[in-house]
């Protein structure tokens, strides 16, 4: 899996490729999180499609190795019903990467950009931004692949009835569509925002 190779080049630098045992425990639990049967959505795969969405950019990106732990710990805690799902996710990154020697300024950056993915608001930093937008880069793809998304969703809230979900569902897509941009930078601007803006409102008249 190209994920677990790219998480264990980033550690090795740190810890050496002589204490893989630690490596592999660290990428086990992020395999274990992200594998659970009640992830429709939220799962290994939205993990890998946000790093292909990365590789255009990586002569732009300030820390390709920080942003890549950054997506690999941003939905490791992922509760339906919370509404601190960021925030615990931030904090088991720092708890992980402090295991692997991570220096403490890399952890800082990783913890604030996974606590962004929280209200996805613009940030002062370029990699945070292609965090967000690769996060919800999604949105815009064909509606096709969007509707199979929000199904997705949808089967992770399961426990809700219609009329909960449905007004739950439209106050993250209002949140969302009314923010000024979407994405956060020129490149997932010009290639998503009109169609994520299309499906959206799209979603909603279906709730």
């Amino acid at each position: 899996m190209q994920l677990k190779q790219e998480f264990y080049g980033i550690a090795s630098k740190h810890v050496g490729d002589d204490n893989r045992e630690l490596i592999e425990c660290c990428w086990d639990e992020i395999e274990k999180s992200y594998t659970t049967k009640d992830r429709y959505y939220h799962n290994l795969n939205h993990l890998e499609e946000m790093v292909v969405e990365l590789n255009p950019l990586k002569h732009k990106i300030q820390n390709r190795d920080s942003l890549l732990l950054s997506i690999f710990y941003h939905d490791i805690i992922y509760n339906p019903t919370s509404t601190d799902n960021e925030e615990k996710s931030a904090n088991k990154a720092r708890e992980q990467l402090e295991k692997i020697h991570i220096p403490a300024n890399r952890i800082h950056t990783i913890y604030k950009q996974i606590a962004a993915t929280k209200t996805h608001e613009r940030s002062d930093d370029t990699d945070t931004n292609f965090l967000l937008d690769v996060d919800l880069c999604i949105l815009g793809k064909p509606w096709e692949k969007y509707l199979l998304y929000s199904n997705q969703i949808r089967k992770e809230y399961a426990f809700y009835p219609n009329p909960i979900y449905n007004q739950g569902r439209k106050k993250v897509l209002a949140h969302l569509l009314n923010l000024k941009e979407v994405f956060k930078t020129d490149f997932f601007q010009n290639k998503y925002e009109h169609q994520a803006r299309e499906n959206m409102l799209k979603e909603m008249a279906r709730l």
